[in-house]
């Protein structure tokens, strides 16, 4: 995989681990040979490389229902 598409998947996915199950499940759907790949160039590239530049292209959409991390409130020690 090339560092830098994978850096500019990153950025517009947000989180490292749904970007890791994104590209895995592409890269399953096109080994199977049920889907084929959504860009038009894909000679020499490896089916991860093809994933990555689905999702850079914008020809892939996913959701993600992670909660937002709640902030901690600090308590303050009671002087006695």
């Amino acid at each position: 995989m090339k560092a830098e598409l994978s850096a500019k998947a990153l950025k517009l996915v947000g989180n490292p681990n749904v970007l890791v199950n994104l590209i895995s499940r592409r890269v399953r759907q096109l080994s199977s040979g049920g889907n084929r790949p959504l860009i038009m160039e894909t000679a020499g590239l490896s089916t991860a490389e093809i994933a990555l530049t689905e999702i850079i292209e914008g020809k892939m959409e996913w959701e993600t229902d992670l909660p937002k991390p709640k902030r901690k409130s600090r308590r303050r020690a009671r002087k006695a």
